[in-house]
This record gives C-alpha cells, structure tokens and sequence, in this order.
C-alpha cells in the first residue's frame, strides 16, 4: 500500500491559509469518496489520504496535517491505539473519530474523547449510506472546519476560511461582535437543571456532572446532548457511574422526579409537558430542529411553559446555535440561563449565541460552573 500524498490535482499542500486534512481509513471507497469531498471544499487541503493507524502515525510529520479523520477499525494499529502516539507526536492536533453505529464503536469512541480525541463523526455501516448521506457529509465538513478553526486562532494563524455552509436561523455571532449584556437571575428558586450540549459536551458533562451531586438530590435534571442513537445509551451509563445518581434514557410519559438525570434518547426529542399535576416526559420523532433530533430547542421551550420562572438551563460546549431560541423562551419566562464561556468550549457556538443575545445572567468557565450551580439550587442567590 502506498504511502503517498493524496493525488488530488493541483493540490496547494504549501498554502500556508489552507487547513490541512489527514483521512485515515482503511476502506478505500470511504477515504476516497471523504477525500474528494474535503478537496472540493474551499479552505481545505487533503494532504494524506492513509489505510491504517501506522501509517497515519509514521506520516504525520512529513503531511503535518491540522485535523485527522480518523477510523476505528483499522489493520496493523486501530484508532483507538493510534490516538495517543498521535497525540504525543502533535499535542495540539485536532483528532475526529467516525465511527459506524454499534456499541462496540460508541464506547470506543466516548474513550477516545477521555482520551483527547476532538469528537466523533458517527459513520453509515455501508458504502453506499456513506455515498449517499448528505447528513454525514455536511457534519463531518462542518466539523473539521470548527475545530480545525478554533485550533489555528489559539495559535494565532491566519486562515482563509472555507464559504459559510447554509443553516438557517440564528447563527453563532462572531467574537467581539458586541458586548455581553447579562440579565439578573430568576428570584424563583429553580426547581429543575437543563442542560444542552453538542460538540464537547460529553467531555464537559464528565467533568460537571459529578459535582452536581447535591443538586441532582434537589431537583430533576434533564440533558439534551447531540449524540446518536447506541451512543445516547452508553453516554446514559457514564453519567449514572459518574454521579452516584440514577442516569438513563427516559420513555414517553415518564413522570419527572427530582434524584434522576434523563438523557434524551438519540433520534429522539425530549420534551416536557404537565400530565394532569406531574411533569412528564414527552418524546417524539418530529423533523430536526437546527439539523438535529434530539435538539435542544424544544427542551428548553417546552420546559419554560411547565416550570416557568423556576426554570435554570445551561448551556454547554456545542457548534451552531441550537439552543438559543429556547433560553429566550426561558428568559421570557422569567427563568434563568447560564453558558459556558468562550475559553473553556471546544465549540463556542451554542453557548455563544446565547451568551451574545443578552439570555445569560452568568457566563462562566467549565470549572466555576458546578458551584455557581450548586450554590443557586443551595438558595445562595446571585
């Protein structure tokens, strides 16, 4: 097997404005097929198209690419096992798994992310879904331009940036924009935590929710992370190991208790609705809001109408802007948003948003969050 550069044309591997792409995948329909689609992007150079993680590891220096693609399954040395020798070599390397859709793949990838993997691209089981999944296209690019992005501004680089992908609605406002207004907080003691979250969000919710053990006793907690089916399931389970406290992917018309974190199940959205005097669970499988389902958006929004002022979401590391029509629903209701704050999101989308359309009466790092929260739930105010 050839270990050359990906023999696309006029490839301008040189261009110091280009963000450069490794894919590492050992079938060849896949790296040929990801390969033209990121050739064909403007700002993205392909500068290794590889078959195993050997390859991709003793490749690196010589392609010095800003963000692998990288597969799970792979001979010689698989994905898992390449992510760390990676990562030694390029500290600052942007790692995207993908991953077709079986637990096996889920758990490999949520370990990959504990062990500094970027995020996951969850991958069609066949080469045809793979040839024709516009959804798996779209995500994938949006996704190395993101993160390779973000990783080029905190060294400073300039970056010819590829043409804005279409999403309509509201968009994440750029940095420096405008100023950050912050409302006061809710004077209605909150009564339940939301929580959204997109990219980053599992490594920050591994980190958050085992301090929020005290609140977790005092109210329900409800999350809603961007994650697929399989993986919503496995990331249910780390949550309940993580926090001492019962985790899971809730049914329609389950009653809401304070005790319990609920996960909406991927595929799915969750939202609230009050069920004669309880609050219950309601799931369904309406089209995507912001292209995803679950989303956030209808979490929030529908929470606002059940509890009100009593209401207190947060919102976490996440590309795009989902989120942000409910926390002004929540605002409007007199409740209370918090986000996490630029420099400690993989992915200052989501929380961005909101942040810079005046919804927030906190914007913190991931590290203050739990005992801002802790303290609010506690009675301690502002």
């Amino acid at each position: 097997m050839s270990l050359a550069l990906h023999h696309t044309p006029a490839l301008p591997t040189t261009d110091p404005a280009l963000l450069r792409v490794m894919v590492v995948d050992d079938a060849v329909v896949v790296r040929g097929l990801v390969s033209r689609w990121l050739a064909e992007q403007p700002g993205l150079a392909v500068v290794a198209s590889l078959r195993t993680g050997r390859q991709a590891v003793d490749q690196l220096e010589r392609a010095d690419p800003d963000v692998v693609v990288l597969d799970i399954d792979m001979p010689e040395l698989d994905g898992i096992s390449a992510l760390p020798l990676l990562l030694e070599k390029k500290r600052d390397l942007v790692v995207i798994m993908a991953s077709t859709l079986t637990r096996r793949n889920a758990e490999i990838s949520l370990k990959a992310l504990a062990l500094g993997a970027a995020d996951y691209v969850p991958k069609p089981d066949t080469n045809r879904g793979i040839t024709t999944s516009t959804a798996f296209r779209r995500e994938l690019i949006e996704k190395i331009v993101e993160l390779g992005s973000r990783r080029r501004r905190r060294r400073g680089e300039a970056w010819g940036r590829p043409a804005a992908l279409p999403r309509p609605g509201l968009r994440p406002v750029p940095a420096g924009a405008q100023p950050i207004a912050l409302r006061p907080f809710s004077s209605i003691p909150p009564r339940v935590l939301l929580v959204g979250a997109s990219t980053g969000g599992p490594q920050a919710l591994r980190n958050l929710i085992p301090q929020l053990a005290s609140v977790c006793d005092r109210v329900p907690v409800l999350i809603t992370q961007h994650m697929p089916p399989t993986f919503t399931t496995i990331m249910a389970e780390h949550l309940a190991r993580a926090s001492g406290r019962p985790a899971h992917e809730p049914h329609d018309g389950e009653p809401i208790r304070p005790g319990t974190i609920y996960l909406a199940p991927g595929g799915r959205h969750m939202q609230v609705e009050r069920r004669g005097r309880l609050p219950v669970v309601a799931l369904d499988d309406g089209p995507l809001v912001n292209f995803c389902r679950p989303a956030v958006d209808p979490l929030f929004a529908s929470a606002a109408q059940v509890w009100g002022g009593a209401v207190l979401a947060l919102v976490l590391t996440g590309m795009g802007a989902d989120g942000a029509r409910g926390a002004a629903a929540i605002a409007a209701a007199g409740g209370s948003v918090v986000a996490q704050d630029e420099a400690s999101s993989v992915v200052w989308g989501m929380p961005g948003t909101v942040a810079r359309a005046g919804l927030c009466s906190a914007v913190l790092p991931l590290d203050r969050i739990a005992p801002k929260l802790v303290d609010l739930f506690a009675g301690a105010g502002a």
